[in-house]
């Protein structure tokens, strides 16, 4: 091997390293629709893989046969979860179509006349047809755009294909692609790599399975508290409660702002209570049930490397809308957390720190099983040793 041979200067590393930093740019915009099921594909190999590891050791059989066989089982579960679920949601949702229709009826009966205030005619009647006009203007053309509707359709079933493929070969050859990046990576970083994987792979493994099983357990809670009190249409709601889990800190509020209209419009369907009184007693009730999710439900079950602060989940629950739509609002919180992890260890080269503290303490709390007291602690006066005294 040929030491002498010159090796590039810091320059030239830098032309080389920003052409490749554009040309990786421009072939994101490029293809930018591949993006989003790539993404998916990921995922889906992230989210599998154990079950393919933990079929082919048990069975012995070869991974492309079980990398079927879990697809089969992932088929089989949504079919039985959609089975479960379609028909109370159907006659739900049924209900709720022929409750919009009697609001609607009720709105016209009060602003379809005149009214007289202060001497003056005011008729809401011209703006209540030219409203309605206007609401079926918009509506039209969603329902009317049957070939787009057709396309779109073809569409995802190729995307879906598209998907099911790339995902089977990231999960056939996971071991292969492990290794050769790990390979590629410069000797005296190499540890470092296997230290940030392994962080971002407990962020996003926390958040995944965490998350799936802290969804179903708050659509269960949600679902008996909901025949409990009454709350109109309890199983989609309860669902709605599991998926909004998805989008800590925020999600909590979406659905105590629904739970507390349907609340106020229609109120408990089988207690005897005033509209208000039943929405002040689900607003009551979704606090305590919040401070038990944060204090309790997330740290067993999630853990805590993915807590974020309710302004930062904020700014990139939007930030992610703009960027991916539907898909960055659902990965929002475990891709920020992911950034702190590379950021903390840019930040501590840079200024030539320790990039993996011994002790690194995690913005959440293990769980505490006295929560609930706070909700009734007081501070009380502090007595000066000389009052204990005479006390």
């Amino acid at each position: 091997m040929d030491n002498s041979r010159s090796h590039w200067s810091i320059s030239t590393k830098i032309i080389v390293s920003l052409l490749l930093l554009a040309f990786f740019v421009f072939l994101l915009f490029r293809f930018s629709s591949i993006i989003a099921p790539v993404v998916i594909s990921i995922l889906l190999a992230y989210i599998l893989s154990p079950v393919v590891n933990l079929i082919q050791n048990r069975l012995g059989l070869h991974r492309a046969i079980a990398i079927i066989l879990a697809y089969i089982l992932l088929v089989l579960l949504i079919i039985g979860v959609l089975m479960l679920i379609i028909p109370p949601l159907a006659e739900q949702f049924s209900g709720l179509s022929v409750d919009i229709q009697l609001f609607f009826q009720y709105l016209e009966s009060i602003l379809g006349r005149r009214y007289s205030i202060a001497g003056q005619i005011i008729d809401f009647s011209s703006v209540y047809k030219e409203a309605m006009g206007s609401l079926e203007g918009l509506l039209t053309p969603v329902f009317g755009q049957t070939l787009e509707l057709v396309s779109d359709v073809i569409t995802s079933v190729v995307w879906v294909i598209f998907i099911a493929v790339v995902t089977f070969y990231l999960i056939k050859d996971d071991l292969v692609l492990r290794d050769w990046l790990e390979n590629n990576i410069p000797p005296n970083y190499r540890q470092d790599f296997i230290i940030l994987r392994s962080e971002i792979n407990h962020i996003w493994s926390g958040f995944f399975r965490g998350q799936l099983m802290l969804a179903l357990v708050v659509a269960i809670l949600f679902s008996i508290v909901g025949l409990v009190l009454g709350i109109p249409f309890p199983l989609p709601m309860a669902i709605i409660a599991g998926l909004l889990e998805f989008l800590p800190s925020v999600g909590h509020g979406i659905w105590l702002v629904v739970a507390s209209i349907l609340s106020l419009s229609l109120g408990s369907t089988w207690l005897p209570l005033p509209n208000w009184i039943f929405m002040l007693i689900v607003i009551a009730l979704h606090l305590v049930y919040e401070q038990f999710d944060l204090n309790y439900l997330i740290p067993r079950i999630i853990g805590r490397s993915v807590h974020l602060p309710p302004l930062v989940v904020i700014l990139g629950i939007v930030g992610g809308a703009v960027l991916a739509g539907v898909l960055g609002i659902f990965l929002a919180a475990p891709t920020i957390a992911s950034a702190r992890v590379i950021g903390r260890y840019i930040f501590a080269n840079l200024f030539d720190m320790p990039p993996f503290p011994e002790s690194v303490v995690s913005a959440l709390p293990p769980p505490n099983p006295n929560w609930w007291r706070k909700l009734f602690q007081r501070k009380l006066p502090t007595l000066n040793p000389k009052d204990r005294g005479r006390s």
